[in-house]
């Protein structure tokens, strides 16, 4: 069998060192040796932008924002559900990330970077959210694990009541939350209803049609009685 190479390293604020690894054509970006990310395995990123982005794909205009780059596949399938016209904005925090994608990385999932549609904010998704009152149609968020299993400490506002709350105050009427897990969190689903969200936690495989290990894409939307609709 082909050894994992060690491509590049990067530190990350509070959950230690990010490493990015090769085997042939196969990538693995990992955190202190705990795989975080396999290009063999992304079909549930798929689905975290085809689901919600099917839902606003009609609109003349739409924008999206996606937290966490990744390896880009998740960007890509938004790209492919919209139109010339939309608009897409990565939110990522880690600078390396970012140049991954832009030269080892980038293409694994088609070049989405190379895309004119596409923006990149190296900084946190929570600043995009906070400063995009009414800006964005979904929100996509691959940040972490779960709500409850963190990559980056300073994640945790994001499932909690206030970030929830700015989360739906960045959205435009009919907008929609997208929110990947590593698997099924009662909790959160609560904490999302909670905050106004009408919730579908819709199970998908890691390798889609053909298995794997079983993810969750939580697909959330403003309860229709706390906005105007278009």
């Amino acid at each position: 069998m082909i050894p994992w190479k060690l491509v590049d390293r990067a530190e990350t604020k509070d959950t230690g060192e990010l490493r990015l690894y090769q085997r042939g054509a196969e990538f693995s970006i990992r955190i202190d040796g705990r795989e975080v990310m396999n290009s063999r395995l992304h079909s549930s990123e798929d689905a975290l932008a085809e689901i919600p982005c099917a839902q606003i794909a009609d609109r003349a205009q739409p924008t999206v924002l996606v937290g966490g780059l990744g390896m880009g596949f998740t960007l890509a399938a938004a790209l492919r559900q919209l139109g010339a016209a939309a608009r897409v904005v990565v939110a990522e925090l880690i600078p390396a990330v970012v140049s991954w994608n832009q030269g080892v990385l980038r293409e694994l999932a088609g070049n989405p970077l190379d895309d004119p549609r596409v923006s990149v904010r190296v900084e946190d998704v929570a600043r995009s959210i906070e400063a995009g009152r009414g800006e964005f149609d979904a929100v996509l968020l691959d940040v972490d694990n779960s709500p409850d299993s963190l990559i980056q400490q300073q994640n945790r506002w994001l499932y909690t009541k206030a970030g929830l709350s700015a989360i739906r105050a960045s959205l435009r009427p009919g907008g929609v939350l997208g929110v990947w897990s590593v698997g099924p969190d009662a909790g959160f689903s609560r904490r999302v209803r909670a905050a106004g969200f009408e919730v579908d936690n819709v199970p998908v495989r890691a390798r889609g049609r053909l298995g794997g290990a079983r993810h969750r894409v939580t697909v959330a939307r403003p309860r229709k009685a706390e906005g105007r609709q278009r």
